[in-house]
């Protein structure tokens, strides 16, 4: 069931409205409040723009409304009135401010937060520009004027008029006139003032992309591909606006797709947004597009200065450019003719954000394509799709696609699973097993290239047997316990708590820990075995500098190192000829990561580092390491089988009622004191019980994952429901009461309390 954003009710009668005038980061927390008139209540909500007097000259001015209330904030005759609603055009300012209203409506949060959120630029920076300068009278006129000025010894003048008349249809920079020339701006202007000359402005934007030299690439697509892009088209042509999942196997043109897609909504005056998962990713996204689209597309992600996000945000909004990439907030690029959005590793948990507004970037989308004018298409592309889009895709809420073969024609990579167990019982106590480490040798005889990758995702404490792989699951939740201090086992869904056991119960073995590695002691371990091999390792370290991701990938790209090892970070997307060789260590780890979508994740991460092999002319192979070989996910990871994972996946999440066959609200609890914390989270536990929701299931309150960071105690409480819209009203309910008790003086700043809808991460 997907999260439906419609209204909730009909608008309601308020009398006033808090009102903002300027879209701009600074401005949207100084609202000014206005009386709705009686002819225009029930007719005004959040979000809605209007048109009001304002200044001391009661000069018109459009704003947005970003607040409804009952009472004045100062005294009602001095408060002036809204005069007419402003709806007839739906501005990319007036759209963003609507979407605002939405997300607030959704997922909470203050208005002011949400319209943060969805403005791209934290502040207005002075636009750069450019001046030219150019005649303004005919030639005749001119050389007379020039004739002159060299009789009267106006030099400059002369000099000037020397240099336009030598074309009279150029223009010339202004900085050239005054450098090279020696020309004064006060020359320039009299000649301007005398109607001799003209001087224009033009804006100049800042761009991030740099200077590419590169001639369009054609692109070919495969009967199947083209099928794809021909129904979305058609259907677009057809005026059906409808959200796409192209399911594909790695390396099977899901990017060819998109592309043919944006081609043909360019032909028809539309523009769109690519959304890709990590910035990590934008510079070979950005290269394929940009030899395909040139300067007609740009870029928007955190790594951009102020003035280059705002700069882009007015080349969006001018027209100026057709195409914009980037990680989340590039969703919210002003365009004013939007007709495509594309999603591409739809599946990855970057889309949906950790601060407040808790937004999932793929609602968002589907929201912001039905409002924007004429309407946005939806594309959403994946190898390994969630499971909420899959789900959605089969009840029929999505239409599904599906890319079955390589698009180079090539195979699917080798796949072999090595029992770590076996390994320890054989004497290897390496963080390589066998196996790994001769095909390790065999890839560097031959000249490719290998990756190995890390999976760290997880690494909060879970306790197994590396004898047999035994994990330590609560048997309330069917989720891995994470160690505490203490010695202690803790559920972070229930609070269940156990002792640690230092025997497995399983097998008996004595091989019961945690287990510890990172890229860093891969690396080292690398260079011992193979001394010889360039090494590059992509982790959070080696990324923190702005250009470093693109560096490292450019480098591994042109064949100067030997091995890349790294994080997640390595796996998504990245398209690299002459690797053969995916080394996966640690492949379980997220499996017991104390959260019920686990086993998903796992299976994401396993099938995507697994693509990165093979995907030219050469054959793959890829070692999946792992402690449990025998988990649905790695098996069917390593056979690259979405539909057997998913078919067993959605069995457990039925039975256990977790997203996406119900919704779940995670009620977020910091508290600088515990007692007061628990406190405050058993009373807002009874507060839910009180609401008597038939079907709700309520979970603690329990301790976090983390239960405390810098001093502060954190606690949760989850409720599952299939219907969304009863979690709204639980969230409506709760937020009420935590007002009433601040008001009361019964809540202290030392408690904050926020809401997460279908949690990606856990808490």
């Amino acid at each position: 069931m997907p999260i439906e954003f419609a209204n909730q009710g009909e608008i309601q009668d308020f009398p006033y409205a808090n009102i903002i005038i300027d879209i701009s980061h600074e401005k949207v927390d100084r609202p000014f409040q206005y009386k709705i008139p009686e002819k225009l209540r029930g007719q005004i909500d959040v979000g809605s723009c209007v048109k009001i007097p304002f200044g001391k000259g009661n000069v018109q001015r459009v704003g947005y409304v970003v607040e409804l209330m009952n009472e004045p904030q100062c005294d009602p005759v001095k408060i002036k009135e809204i005069i007419s609603l402003n709806d007839e055009e739906l501005s990319p300012d007036a759209l963003m401010v609507k979407l605002a209203a939405r997300i607030h409506r959704r997922y909470g949060s203050t208005m002011i937060n949400c319209l943060r959120t969805v403005i791209p630029v934290r502040k207005k920076v002075t636009a750069l520009k450019h001046r030219y300068v150019s005649l303004l009278t005919d030639e005749r006129q001119a050389r007379d004027f020039y004739a002159g000025c060299v009789k009267r010894h106006q030099v400059a003048r002369a000099r000037l008029l020397e240099k336009l008349l030598e074309d009279p249809l150029e223009r010339i920079p202004y900085e050239i006139i005054t450098g090279k020339l020696n020309v004064t701006p006060a020359v320039i202007k009299a000649l301007s003032d005398k109607g001799i000359v003209k001087v224009e402005i033009e804006d100049y934007y800042r761009n991030p992309v740099g200077d590419i030299s590169a001639a369009k690439k054609e692109i070919t697509l495969s009967p199947e591909q083209q099928n794809i892009a021909d129904t979305i088209i058609s259907e677009y042509d057809n005026e059906i606006r409808d959200t796409y999942l192209i399911h594909g196997i790695t390396g099977s043109g899901k990017t060819e797709v998109y592309m043919e897609l944006i081609d043909k909504m360019i032909k028809r005056g539309k523009q769109a947004i690519v959304l890709i998962p990590e910035i990590a990713l934008t510079y070979q996204t950005l290269m394929r597009f940009y030899r395909h689209f040139g300067e007609r597309v740009s870029v928007m992600n955190s790594t951009l200065s102020a003035g280059e996000k705002y700069d882009q945000a007015l080349r969006a909004k001018n027209g100026d450019i057709d195409i914009i990439i980037g990680p989340r907030s590039a969703l919210f690029t002003p365009f004013p003719n939007l007709g495509l959005i594309i999603i591409d590793e739809e599946h990855e948990t970057s889309y949906k954000s950790e601060t407040m507004p808790k937004y999932h970037a793929r609602e968002v989308a589907i929201e912001l394509a039905g409002i924007v004018p004429g309407g946005a298409s939806v594309v959403l592309g994946s190898a390994t799709p969630s499971l909420e889009a899959y789900y959605r895709a089969k009840n029929g809420t999505y239409k599904l696609f599906e890319l079955n073969r390589r698009l180079t024609g090539g195979t699917l990579p080798e796949v072999e699973i090595a029992d770590l167990r076996q390994e320890l019982r054989e004497g290897n106590r390496s963080i390589f097993s066998r196996s790994l480490q001769e095909k390790l040798q065999e890839t560097l005889d031959a000249g490719h290239q290998a990756m190995l990758f890390i999976n760290r995702r997880g690494l909060a404490g879970f306790v197994s047997c590396r004898s047999c792989g035994y994990v330590f699951k609560c048997p309330h939740c069917d989720v891995s316990m994470s160690e505490h201090r203490g010695g202690m086992l803790m559920c972070h869904y229930c609070g269940h708590t156990q002792p640690v056991s230092k025997i497995c119960p399983e097998c008996g073995s004595k091989y019961v820990t945690a287990f510890r590695a990172g890229t860093q002691q891969i690396e080292n371990e690398v260079r011992k075995l193979y001394p010889k091999a360039r090494v590059l390792r992509m982790d959070a370290d080696t990324t923190r500098l702005k250009g470093s991701y693109e560096k490292i990938l450019s480098s591994f790209a042109a064949e100067e190192a030997d091995i890349l090892v790294g994080t997640q970070m390595i796996v998504k997307g990245h398209d690299f000829p002459n690797v053969t060789l995916v080394g996966i260590l640690a492949a379980d780890m997220s499996l017991n990561a104390g959260d019920y979508r686990a086993a998903e994740r796992t299976f994401q991460l396993l099938t995507q580092a697994a693509g990165r092999a093979g995907r030219g002319d050469k054959k793959g192979y890829v070692v999946i390491q792992s402690y449990q070989p025998d988990n649905y996910s790695v098996v069917t990871a390593s056979q690259q089988d979405y539909k057997a994972f998913y078919e067993e996946e959605i069995e457990y999440r039925n039975l256990m009622k977790y997203p996406p066959v119900s919704h779940m609200l995670s009620v977020q609890i910091w508290a600088k004191n515990e007692d007061e914390g628990k406190e405050k989270a058993n009373y807002i536990r009874a507060a839910i019980d009180r609401l008597f929701i038939d079907g709700a299931m309520i979970i603690g309150p329990a301790a976090a994952s983390i239960s405390r960071i810098n001093d502060i105690y954190r606690m949760v409480i989850y409720v599952k429901h299939e219907d969304f819209d009863c979690l709204v009203r639980i969230r409506d309910e709760v937020s009420n009461l935590l007002d009433q008790l601040s008001k009361e003086g019964r809540l202290s700043g030392n408690i904050q309390v926020q809401f997460d809808f279908d949690p990606m991460q856990g808490f």
